[in-house]
Protein backbone atom coordinates (compact mmCIF):
# COMPACT_ATOMS: atom_id res chain seq x y z
CA UNK A 1 0.00 0.00 0.00
CA UNK A 2 2.39 2.01 0.77
CA UNK A 3 4.11 1.92 -2.92
CA UNK A 4 0.97 2.64 -4.38
CA UNK A 5 0.18 5.99 -2.47
CA UNK A 6 3.59 7.07 -2.94
CA UNK A 7 3.62 6.62 -6.78
CA UNK A 8 -0.58 8.16 -6.45
CA UNK A 9 1.65 11.35 -5.07
CA UNK A 10 4.48 11.88 -7.33
CA UNK A 11 2.28 11.23 -10.24
CA UNK A 12 -0.67 14.30 -8.61
CA UNK A 13 2.42 16.40 -7.86
CA UNK A 14 4.89 15.44 -11.73
CA UNK A 15 4.48 18.50 -13.67
CA UNK A 16 2.58 17.94 -17.00
CA UNK A 17 4.44 19.82 -19.86
CA UNK A 18 1.23 21.41 -22.10
CA UNK A 19 2.01 20.57 -25.68
CA UNK A 20 1.39 23.06 -28.52
CA UNK A 21 -0.53 22.34 -31.24
CA UNK A 22 1.93 23.97 -33.92
CA UNK A 23 -1.19 23.72 -36.95
CA UNK A 24 -3.42 25.89 -36.57
CA UNK A 25 -1.10 28.32 -35.71
CA UNK A 26 0.86 27.69 -39.19
CA UNK A 27 -2.72 27.94 -40.59
CA UNK A 28 -3.71 31.45 -38.83
CA UNK A 29 0.15 33.00 -40.20
CA UNK A 30 -0.82 31.65 -43.71
CA UNK A 31 -3.65 33.03 -43.96
CA UNK A 32 -2.53 36.28 -42.66
CA UNK A 33 0.33 36.15 -45.43
CA UNK A 34 -2.09 35.63 -48.19
CA UNK A 35 -4.13 38.55 -46.89
CA UNK A 36 -1.12 41.16 -46.98
CA UNK A 37 -0.23 39.95 -50.18
CA UNK A 38 -3.48 40.37 -51.89
CA UNK A 39 -4.05 43.75 -50.29
CA UNK A 40 -0.44 45.10 -50.71
CA UNK A 41 -0.51 46.33 -54.29
CA UNK A 42 -4.11 47.72 -54.55
CA UNK A 43 -2.98 51.02 -52.64
CA UNK A 44 -0.64 52.84 -55.13
CA UNK A 45 -0.30 55.90 -54.50
CA UNK A 46 1.83 58.52 -56.74
CA UNK A 47 4.32 60.25 -54.97
CA UNK A 48 5.81 63.89 -55.93
CA UNK A 49 9.91 64.28 -55.82
CA UNK A 50 10.58 67.02 -52.92
CA UNK A 51 11.48 69.20 -55.69
CA UNK A 52 7.94 69.60 -57.60
CA UNK A 53 5.52 71.27 -56.10
CA UNK A 54 2.12 70.45 -57.11
CA UNK A 55 -1.24 72.28 -57.80
CA UNK A 56 -3.60 72.03 -54.75
CA UNK A 57 -7.03 70.53 -56.09
CA UNK A 58 -10.47 68.10 -54.46
CA UNK A 59 -9.82 64.89 -55.97
CA UNK A 60 -12.21 61.73 -55.12
CA UNK A 61 -10.40 59.30 -57.05
CA UNK A 62 -7.63 57.07 -56.68
CA UNK A 63 -4.88 57.68 -59.22
CA UNK A 64 -4.42 54.27 -61.27
CA UNK A 65 -1.12 52.81 -62.57
CA UNK A 66 0.03 54.66 -65.42
CA UNK A 67 3.46 55.82 -67.24
CA UNK A 68 4.74 58.59 -65.47
CA UNK A 69 5.85 62.02 -66.74
CA UNK A 70 7.70 63.59 -64.59
CA UNK A 71 8.26 67.86 -65.53
CA UNK A 72 10.58 69.56 -63.32
CA UNK A 73 12.18 72.92 -63.22
CA UNK A 74 15.38 71.72 -64.89
CA UNK A 75 14.21 68.02 -67.06
CA UNK A 76 12.10 66.10 -68.12
CA UNK A 77 11.98 62.29 -66.80
CA UNK A 78 9.61 59.61 -68.58
CA UNK A 79 9.64 56.20 -66.27
CA UNK A 80 12.72 58.08 -63.74
CA UNK A 81 14.78 58.27 -67.17
CA UNK A 82 15.62 62.15 -68.35
CA UNK A 83 14.51 62.81 -71.58
CA UNK A 84 15.07 65.99 -72.10
CA UNK A 85 15.48 69.88 -70.32
CA UNK A 86 13.07 71.69 -69.72
CA UNK A 87 14.79 74.67 -71.44
CA UNK A 88 15.01 72.44 -74.24
CA UNK A 89 11.00 72.66 -74.05
CA UNK A 90 10.71 76.51 -73.55
CA UNK A 91 12.68 77.23 -76.36
CA UNK A 92 11.47 74.67 -78.97
CA UNK A 93 8.61 75.95 -80.89
CA UNK A 94 7.66 73.08 -82.73
CA UNK A 95 4.43 70.82 -81.86
CA UNK A 96 5.79 66.81 -81.16
CA UNK A 97 8.50 66.24 -79.03
CA UNK A 98 10.54 63.70 -80.65
CA UNK A 99 12.59 62.76 -77.68
CA UNK A 100 9.61 62.03 -75.38
CA UNK A 101 7.85 59.89 -78.63
CA UNK A 102 11.12 57.72 -79.09
CA UNK A 103 10.68 56.64 -75.00
CA UNK A 104 7.25 56.10 -75.28
CA UNK A 105 7.65 53.84 -78.26
CA UNK A 106 11.08 51.87 -76.41
CA UNK A 107 8.61 51.46 -73.78
CA UNK A 108 6.08 49.95 -75.24
CA UNK A 109 8.52 47.23 -77.00
CA UNK A 110 10.64 46.54 -73.83
CA UNK A 111 8.00 45.36 -71.55
CA UNK A 112 9.48 44.58 -68.61
CA UNK A 113 7.50 43.47 -65.39
CA UNK A 114 3.66 43.13 -64.63
CA UNK A 115 3.38 46.85 -63.56
CA UNK A 116 4.83 48.30 -66.67
CA UNK A 117 2.37 46.07 -69.29
CA UNK A 118 -0.35 46.92 -67.30
CA UNK A 119 0.62 50.79 -67.46
CA UNK A 120 1.24 50.51 -71.11
CA UNK A 121 -2.04 48.51 -72.00
CA UNK A 122 -3.86 50.89 -70.41
CA UNK A 123 -2.71 54.03 -72.62
CA UNK A 124 -2.89 56.19 -69.64
CA UNK A 125 0.04 58.97 -68.99
CA UNK A 126 -0.07 60.47 -65.62
CA UNK A 127 1.95 63.86 -65.92
CA UNK A 128 3.81 65.42 -62.87
CA UNK A 129 4.35 68.88 -63.30
CA UNK A 130 5.62 72.03 -61.07
CA UNK A 131 2.80 73.94 -60.83
CA UNK A 132 5.54 76.98 -62.22
CA UNK A 133 5.62 74.91 -65.79
CA UNK A 134 4.48 77.05 -68.03
CA UNK A 135 1.12 75.20 -69.77
CA UNK A 136 2.36 75.82 -73.25
CA UNK A 137 5.27 72.82 -71.91
CA UNK A 138 2.46 70.80 -71.09
CA UNK A 139 0.44 71.12 -73.93
CA UNK A 140 3.33 70.20 -76.02
CA UNK A 141 4.38 67.27 -74.10
CA UNK A 142 0.04 65.87 -74.16
CA UNK A 143 0.27 66.88 -78.03
CA UNK A 144 3.31 64.42 -78.24
CA UNK A 145 1.50 61.62 -75.77
CA UNK A 146 -1.64 61.59 -77.99
CA UNK A 147 0.37 61.41 -81.11
CA UNK A 148 2.17 58.46 -79.57
CA UNK A 149 -1.27 56.52 -79.19
CA UNK A 150 -1.78 57.66 -74.88
CA UNK A 151 -5.19 59.19 -75.39
CA UNK A 152 -5.91 59.41 -71.57
CA UNK A 153 -3.72 62.00 -69.70
CA UNK A 154 -3.81 62.69 -66.27
CA UNK A 155 -2.38 65.94 -64.58
CA UNK A 156 -0.96 65.03 -61.06
CA UNK A 157 -2.20 67.25 -57.94
CA UNK A 158 -1.90 67.66 -54.15
CA UNK A 159 -5.27 66.55 -52.32
CA UNK A 160 -6.69 69.21 -49.80
CA UNK A 161 -9.72 68.79 -47.95
CA UNK A 162 -12.59 69.37 -49.71
CA UNK A 163 -14.85 72.80 -48.24
CA UNK A 164 -17.53 71.58 -45.78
Amino acid sequence: MRTNRRIRRMERNRKKVPVLNLTSLMDVFTILVFFLLANSSSSEVVTAPKQIKLPDSVVETKPRETLVILVGTETVLLQGQPVITTAELLEDEQGPIPAIAERLELLERNIIGISTKAAIASQEITILADKTIPFKVLKKIMSTCTDSGYGKISLAVTQKAPKS
